[in-house]
Parts: C-alpha cells; sequence; structure tokens
C-alpha cells in the first residue's frame, strides 16, 4: 500500500467521505484513462488531500514514483459518498483490503460527530494492514482479522460483524472491500434489519457518468431493476439496492 498526499485547496474544501477522485497518470500518454482512487483524508486548513492505494498495474507504480514537488493533474471530489448526520449515536464501520482506504476519513467524520463507532477491519496477514494507529485514535472499538491469523483474529471480518450484531445493534452500517464480503454484508444488515450503506468498487472510464462503463444493478421500487452509474450516483449505495451478483438479476 501507498499513501500520497497532494495540495488543492477546492477538494479539500468540498470532499465528502465516501468520494473519490480520478487522477491522470503522469508521464506515460499511452495511460489514456484516468485512475478512480479514494479519498482516504482531508485537512481543509492546509488544502492536503490523502489517498491510499495499492500498485497493481503500470498506472499506480507510476504514481508510486512521484516525488514531492511534482504536479498532478487530478479531478474531485468526484461521486456519492456516504450519508451521516449528528443523529447518528452508534455505527459500525466494515472495511476488507483496499476497501479500508476511504473509510479513514468516515471513521473521522462520524467520530467529531459525536456518534460511537465500531470499526471491523479485515487484511490477508500482518504485511497488509496499514493505518491502524489512525482507527485506534477515532473508534471507540476497533476489532482487526486476518486470513492467517498474524494479527489479530484468524477468520474473516464479516466472522466478527455478526458476533458483533449478536452483542448490540447499531443505528446504521457502512461497508467498504470486495465484492464476498459485501455480500455477507448485505445479508447480515438485512437479517438484523440495521440501515448499510456500501460503497462499490469499478472500472471506470470518464468518472463523471458519461461513458457507463461503470454501472450496476440496482433495485426499484416496484420489484425491478435499473442500472445507475458507480461514479456519479455512486460510489455509495444502501445495500437493500444493490445486486451485487448476475444470478440476483433472475430473482
Amino acid at each position: 500500500m501507498y499513501k500520497m498526499a497532494f495540495i488543492s485547496s477546492y477538494i479539500a474544501l468540498n470532499a465528502h467521505p465516501g468520494q473519490f477522485v480520478h487522477i491522470k497518470v503522469p508521464y506515460d500518454n499511452s495511460l489514456l484513462l484516468r485512475r478512480p482512487i479514494s479519498i482516504h483524508d482531508v485537512h481543509p486548513q492546509t488544502g492536503r488531500v490523502e489517498i491510499a492505494y495499492r500498485v497493481v498495474g503500470k498506472g499506480t507504480r507510476i504514481l508510486s514514483r512521484m516525488n514531492a514537488g511534482q504536479i498532478i493533474d487530478v479531478l474531485g471530489p468526484l461521486g456519492k459518498g456516504f450519508t451521516i448526520s449528528r443523529e447518528i449515536k452508534s455505527a459500525i464501520v466494515i472495511g476488507g483490503g483496499c476497501g479500508v482506504a476511504p473509510l479513514k476519513f468516515l471513521v473521522r467524520c462520524l467520530k467529531e460527530g459525536g456518534g460511537a463507532v465500531t470499526a471491523l477491519l479485515g487484511f490477508r496477514n500482518r504485511e497488509a494492514v496499514y493505518e491502524l494507529d489512525e482507527f485506534e485514535r477515532f473508534s471507540d472499538q476497533l476489532f482487526i482479522t486476518t486470513d492467517d491469523g498474524s494479527l489479530g483474529s484468524k477468520g474473516l471480518v464479516t466472522q466478527a460483524l455478526e458476533k458483533e450484531l449478536r452483542k448490540h445493534l447499531p443505528d446504521v452500517m457502512f461497508a467498504c472491500g470486495p465484492v464476498p464480503m459485501l455480500k455477507v454484508v448485505q445479508r447480515l444488515a438485512k437479517e438484523y434489519s440495521v440501515p448499510c450503506q456500501i460503497s462499490l468498487e469499478e472500472r471506470m472510464g470518464c468518472g463523471i457518468g458519461g461513458c457507463l462503463v461503470c454501472s450496476c444493478a440496482i433495485r426499484t421500487s416496484d420489484g425491478d431493476f435499473e442500472y445507475k452509474r458507480v461514479c456519479q450516483d455512486g460510489p455509495v449505495f444502501w445495500s437493500q439496492e444493490v445486486l451485487l451478483d448476475e444470478a440476483a438479476l433472475e430473482c
């Protein structure tokens, strides 16, 4: 994982937890499409914006090699973020892998709003863990799970979530992570009747709703479904709205 900070007073002042930025990869004209990366945190007083990302290809590798003082071309803040308010007295935040990155901004805002925050974070192993000190700072309770048990509890973060839900029900849940994790979170939210917001990750072209590459299936009030754009209508949706696999479209 890499963390990058850049200065943009506009983004820092206007960003909301769950939104993202669309970054043009510098120094390689063959990489035409921008890279969508969630906003990790902002500091409006200084104009500092933070992103955290994993190197998965040529574009993110180039970003990881940038040095202080260089210029970067960024569009943002983009998308619809998490719906939060001071009426939230207790919240559970669930993150898995790279999906933990946008949750730091969320946890901080929830805590500053006066709510009690329980953070459940799942990683592959100890080496994959990042930003624990920040989550400890802004969480009333923090639970870590790893697939191999090298840090925290061994197992899936959704197992820790179900144990927590058996003890107490929060006003709302927030989740970001891989689709298998989101499917279980979606099921548990329905089973325990807890409102839940999930952040989706999709490949994007334009990032502003024009190309329709990032469409996802959303339930309608009449029981049917329609396609919405993750980049503009999301990336955050209420969990009961989202059809997370093709098989669900036949139900």
